[in-house]
């Protein structure tokens, strides 16, 4: 498991954050407590000193100990997101081959990092409050995949509802019933590759 101070890329590896602010160590320390397990019981003079600050200062950055946790989540969402979408744009010349590839980064990311897992699936036991997000993740990352489609390739657009809809939850199946991330990629692709296949009735063939 990548340690909390790292941030996944596209490709499935890490690198150190080199920001080092008093923020992210905060909230670096603030997953690692919820990583195992001992977020209820934890005080915020504890996350404070993982992260070598004082406690006033946690207060400050982020108002209270559920303001913390729903800053952890928004920045592994919002990371989740942006590697999603970096997937798609580093795919431009194949939308199949995206949707694929975007499917096998999700289960090997949410495979190798709990906290994602969690706010992929919205497993309540690790996540007890409610977030700041006003929408799930999946719906979020939804419209940015359609709103990608639209504009980088014009001809998905009038299906684009459709692929981005089955393929999300296809994906979504495979973070909850884990299977080898290649193999989920690849039936992915397969059914996305279906819905753009004319049929025998839409092109008349008898």
């Amino acid at each position: 498991m990548t340690t909390p101070s790292e941030r996944r890329t596209p490709e499935g590896g890490s690198r150190p954050d080199a920001s080092g602010g008093v923020r992210d160590r905060l909230l670096d320390s603030a997953y690692t407590a919820i990583l195992a397990g001992r977020w209820g019981r934890l005080r915020m003079a504890d996350i404070a000193s993982g992260a070598g600050v004082s406690r006033q200062t946690l207060y400050n950055e982020f108002g209270s100990k559920e303001g913390l946790l729903q800053a952890v989540v928004v920045r592994e969402a919002d990371g989740f997101l942006d590697g999603v979408m970096a997937i798609f744009a580093d795919h431009r010349s194949d939308p199949v081959h995206a949707v694929g590839e975007a499917a096998r980064w999700t289960l090997a990311s949410s495979a190798d990092n709990p906290l994602l897992r969690a706010i992929i699936t919205g497993d309540d036991e690790m996540l007890p409050v409610l977030t700041t997000r006003a929408e799930p993740l999946h719906v979020a990352l939804g419209e940015r995949m359609r709103a990608f489609m639209v504009e980088n390739w014009p001809s998905l657009a009038e299906r684009s509802g459709d692929i981005v809809e089955v393929s999300l939850r296809l994906t979504l199946s495979y973070v909850l019933l884990p299977t080898d991330p290649d193999q989920a990629a690849r039936r992915v692709e397969l059914v996305v590759r279906s819905l753009l296949t004319p049929t025998r009735e839409s092109t008349g063939s008898p």
